[in-house]
């Protein structure tokens, strides 16, 4: 992919939400459709203005954030705050086509514009990292992300700075991949517009919440967390079958244990796929609204089915 300094893509997680943070593998991709930039209220482009205020408001109140973590000497990286201040007080903002709470990484791409261009010594986004550069970003990324979810893994901004697909394994070995396309023939991916914003930060804690009851997080541990590996495993070597099939009882695993994610809506949706094998959901990042990721083997058989049930769906992906 060309790597257009300053413009970050949005990001699909295609697998790992909520078990990345009980330590599973992760596989996440841009996806180019949606973008972000920062930009100035006083340039003589057309913009929602309203909008631009809104970003740079909530930039102002990033500063804050990042010179408070600076003053108690526990910001992880060098930056030029007083440069980002100035900026912000100019109308600095954050020009983005990437809905917010869908779970496209619309706080990723801002986080790493933000870092591209106010880091001091800053890693350059380069595939060919080292592993403890990887690590450093991740980290960098999840303190400052958590400004905006209160708990972040770092991998939603990671994946923009980089914009290529990554693969994180359980052990925190992080590195680029690549998807085969000769996958399958008539199958793909599509996302699933559930018509509302999803709010991250209570429904990651929700989660963590839930992780304290000890059957619970055996479950996550023993089913989910296998079933991730497994998924993304297959999907990397272009095994449809396995790969298919492991998919099924995660879509199942998730429908049950993590139902308060998905939008009430949608229950049938998500459960009517299950039962036809004609397509199988996941939640796309947190859940609670935004998209809903989709994978099938046939995707108009998908379609029309979902259309039968007065539900679009927008393909990112084909398998060939």
């Amino acid at each position: 992919m060309k790597k257009n300094s300053g413009i970050f893509y949005a990001k699909i997680l295609l697998f790992g939400e909520y078990s990345l943070m009980c330590d599973s593998m992760a596989l996440s991709v841009p996806y180019t459709h949606f973008k972000g930039e920062l930009s100035f209220i006083n340039d003589e482009k057309y913009t929602d203005q309203e909008f631009a205020a809104e970003s740079n408001r909530s930039l102002d109140g990033f500063y804050h954030f990042l010179k408070e973590q600076q003053d108690h000497g526990s910001l992880l990286f060098d930056i030029d705050l007083k440069k980002f201040k100035s900026d912000i007080d100019q109308g600095l903002y954050f020009e983005s086509t990437i809905p917010q709470g869908f779970g496209l990484g619309s706080s990723g791409a801002l986080v790493a514009a933000i870092y591209e261009k106010y880091a001091v010594n800053r890693i350059n986004h380069t595939v060919q990292l080292s592993k403890e550069q990887f690590l450093e970003l991740k980290s960098v990324f999840a303190q400052m992300e958590s400004f905006f979810h209160g708990i972040s893994s770092g991998m939603d901004p990671l994946n923009c700075y980089m914009r290529n697909p990554l693969l994180i394994k359980s052990d925190h070995h992080i590195q680029p991949v690549g998807i085969p396309r000769e996958f399958s023939k008539n199958g793909g991916i599509f996302l699933i517009n559930t018509g509302k914003p999803g709010k991250t930060g209570p429904l990651v804690s929700r989660f963590f919440d839930w992780c304290k009851n000890d059957q619970f997080l055996h479950k996550v541990r023993n089913e989910m967390i296998p079933l991730t590996n497994a998924s993304i495993e297959a999907i990397l070597k272009g095994e449809i079958g396995e790969f298919f099939r492991n998919l099924k009882m995660l879509s199942g695993f998730l429908l049950q244990h993590l139902k308060p994610m998905v939008p009430e809506q949608f229950l049938d949706v998500w459960k009517k796929g299950l039962d036809t094998e004609t397509y199988y959901l996941k939640l796309c990042g947190s859940g609670g609204g935004g998209f809903l990721l989709g994978f099938s083997e046939n995707l108009e058989a998908a379609r029309a089915m979902l259309n039968e049930q007065n539900v679009e769906i927008i393909p990112i992906s084909k398998f060939h």
